[in-house]
C-alpha cells in the first residue's frame, strides 16, 4: 500500500516519508478500512515533532488518528457483514503505530463508525478528535447540562455546538452563548444552533456585559463547554459560582492560571486529553456525532486539502495554525 510514515521525530519535511508499505492485516475484533480521506490534527503533528519531550512510541509510525473510507476486510470475531460499509475512523493512531495516512488502516471494530451514505468522506474524516473532544467537554460531568447556561468558544473548524439525538439536533436544552474573537467570524456561526453569538476580542468585560444583556436575570454560565486554559481569566469573569471549565489546550507549553479568583468562584477545572477518554464515552460521542450529522445538525468547515504526497505541507499548515477549516489529506485509491 501507499503510505506516509516517520521513523524519527523532527520537522515534517525532514522525517515524513511517502512510499510503499505492506498492507496491514486485521486481527481479532478488528476491521481494515480502505482510507479515502485522512484528517490532520494538532495532536498528530505534535507527536511527529516530539512535543514536550515525547519519544517515538513505536519504531515506525504512520500518522493521523482520524479518517474515512470503506471497510474491505475484517478479522476473526468481527462482523463480516461490515465489509463494504462506509465508515469514519477515530483513534487509529492512539496507542497504535499505524494511522490513517495510508491507503489502508486497521482499527478495533468499534472505532470504525458507520457513515451514512449522504454524508461526505470529508465530514467523516473531520469528526474524530475535534468532535469527540467537544462532546466530552459538554457531557463529561455528572451534573446534567439540560437547563444550564453554557458559553462555548467557537472555532471555524466546528460550526455547531453538539447535542444528543434525542434533543433538537445541534442544540442543548439550555442557553448556549458562542463567542468568537473577531467580529468578522460572527457570520460563520450558525445562529440556529446557539442562543447568541458574541465577538468579545477575549475581553472579559465585553463578554460579561453581553451575557448580562442576553439574560435579564444576569445569571452567568454554570457550565463552560470548551476553552483554552490560558483564557481562564475570561472564563472566570463570566462563569457562575461552582461552574465547570473544560479545557482542551493552551497556547504555550506551560501556562499560568488565576488560582485565587478561580478558587473564590469554586470553579471546577476539567482537563481533556482525547487519547485517554473512557472507551464508552468515545463510543457514545461517535453515536451522537453521527446521528447529529445525519440530520444536518452538525456540519464541518473544510479548509485546505492536500494529496498524500504533500503530507509535510499539510503538517506545516496545521503547525502554523491551520486557518479556517479542517486540514485533510486525499488518499489515492489502490491500483
Amino acid at each position: 500500500m501507499l503510505a506516509s510514515w516517520y521513523d524519527a521525530q523532527g520537522p515534517a519535511a525532514d522525517v515524513l516519508h511517502v512510499g510503499e508499505l505492506p498492507d496491514p492485516v486485521p486481527g481479532p475484533g478488528e476491521v481494515r478500512v480502505r482510507v479515502t480521506v485522512s484528517g490532520v490534527n494538532p495532536g498528530d503533528t505534535k507527536k511527529r515533532r516530539g512535543w514536550l519531550g515525547s519519544s517515538m512510541p513505536f519504531p515506525r509510525v504512520v500518522p493521523h488518528s482520524d479518517g474515512a473510507g470503506v471497510i474491505d476486510a475484517v478479522g476473526a470475531q468481527a462482523d463480516v457483514h461490515r465489509v463494504g460499509q462506509r465508515v469514519w475512523v477515530y483513534g487509529a493512531q492512539s496507542y497504535r503505530p499505524f494511522g490513517t495516512a495510508a491507503q489502508y488502516t486497521v482499527v478495533p471494530d468499534h472505532q470504525a463508525a458507520p457513515l451514512p451514505d449522504h454524508l461526505s468522506d470529508e465530514l467523516g474524516a473531520s469528526l474524530g478528535i475535534p468532535g469527540i473532544t467537544a462532546h466530552r467537554a459538554v457531557f463529561a460531568d455528572a451534573r446534567p447540562v439540560d437547563g444550564r447556561s453554557t458559553r462555548s468558544s467557537w472555532s471555524p473548524r466546528r460550526r455547531r455546538p453538539l447535542g444528543r439525538p434525542a434533543r433538537p439536533p445541534g442544540r442543548l436544552q439550555g442557553s448556549v452563548i458562542a463567542t468568537v474573537r473577531r467580529t468578522a467570524d460572527l457570520d460563520r456561526v450558525d445562529l440556529a444552533a446557539v442562543s447568541r453569538a458574541v465577538a468579545s476580542g477575549y475581553r472579559p468585560a465585553t463578554l460579561a456585559a453581553a451575557m448580562r444583556s442576553h439574560r435579564a436575570s444576569g445569571r452567568r454560565p454554570d457550565h463552560r463547554g470548551i476553552a483554552r486554559l490560558d483564557n481562564a481569566d475570561l472564563d472566570n469573569a463570566v462563569a457562575a459560582n461552582n461552574a465547570v471549565i473544560a479545557a482542551y489546550a493552551t497556547r504555550s507549553d506551560r501556562t499560568e492560571i488565576p488560582f485565587w479568583p478561580l478558587l473564590f468562584n469554586n470553579v471546577t477545572l476539567r482537563l481533556l486529553g482525547s487519547d485517554d477518554f473512557p472507551a464508552e464515552a468515545k463510543r457514545q460521542a461517535a453515536r451522537d456525532l453521527t446521528s447529529a450529522a445525519a440530520v444536518g445538525a452538525l456540519t464541518v468547515a473544510v479548509g485546505d486539502r492536500h494529496p498524500l504526497d504533500d503530507i509535510a505541507k499539510a503538517h506545516d499548515h496545521v503547525d502554523a495554525g491551520g486557518g479556517h477549516g479542517r486540514i485533510l489529506l486525499t488518499i489515492p485509491r489502490p491500483s
